[in-house]
């Protein structure tokens, strides 16, 4: 059998790469399956996936539609591996060797599973079990989609506070004002959010200007995320349309 799986080691090459299979001469015709489950023998459990991954792209650099045909030639020479060592005389001598290697075999065998796309070596009860399962995890989060919208939707209206036709930047310039007052009794913000989208959002979605929509990018510009460094789209509230100011009360005796 010609060797087309599995990178070779390049014939005198002094400088290969770790998961390269064969020997300095290079990789003997025929060989491949048994020099590929003897490097994997030498490798901890972490990289089987890198191991795998691999082989798996120097397969399809030359057979770019070949992924289904690499893994069951993967899966096989391992469950052939496996099957050998499990059928093996029980008292020879090599018995412990053969447990640890069919422990890796098996470590890898899982591996392999995990990445299975098309149920290889499945049955049908066990392809349709599951499908099931997957099903009744799908149904699950269905009703927990369900029950995150309904709690939603109480939440919402059809109906909106509507700012006097012009006078958009008078409200903005209350909230900002808000952002700045300050308790008399604690010094903390009255009002406090991790970002300024939020003000933007709001008063997008919640308020009209004479019944009107109110533009998202036209508010982002007076509420910048950065106050220090607001940027060329930053805009300001006129002074003409500044006609309220939040001041604290006086305390009632």
């Amino acid at each position: 059998m010609p060797n087309k799986y599995f990178k070779p080691h390049e014939r005198f090459d002094r400088h290969p790469h770790k998961y390269d299979i064969g020997v300095f001469v290079g990789l003997k015709k025929g060989y491949e399956d048994n020099l590929f489950i003897k490097k994997l023998f030498i490798l901890p459990e972490l990289e089987y996936a890198d191991y795998y991954k691999y082989h798996l792209v120097y397969f399809l650099g030359k057979e770019p539609a070949g992924e289904q045909e690499f893994f069951s030639f993967v899966w096989q020479i391992v469950l052939i591996r496996i099957r050998f060592l499990e059928t093996k005389d029980p008292f020879n001598s090599s018995h412990a060797t053969d447990m640890e290697l069919l422990v890796k075999l098996t470590t890898f065998q899982k591996y392999l599973r995990s990445i299975d796309q098309w149920n290889t070596q499945k049955t049908l009860p066990e392809i349709i079990a599951d499908q099931q399962e997957e099903i009744r995890k799908q149904q699950l989060q269905i009703a927990e989609l369900k029950d995150d919208l309904k709690a939603a939707r109480k939440l919402e209206t059809q109906e909106f506070i509507n700012i006097a036709d012009g006078y958009l930047l008078s409200f903005i310039d209350i909230c900002l004002q808000a952002q700045e007052a300050l308790l008399p009794d604690t010094g903390k913000e009255l009002v406090f959010s991790q970002t300024q989208i939020v003000w933007s959002k709001m008063i997008a979605k919640y308020f009209r200007e004479g019944n009107n929509e109110i533009s998202l990018e036209t508010l982002r510009r007076y509420f910048p995320g950065n106050k220090k460094d607001p940027g060329i789209k930053y805009a300001k509230v006129p002074p003409e349309l500044k006609l309220f100011k939040l001041t604290p009360a006086r305390k009632r005796s």
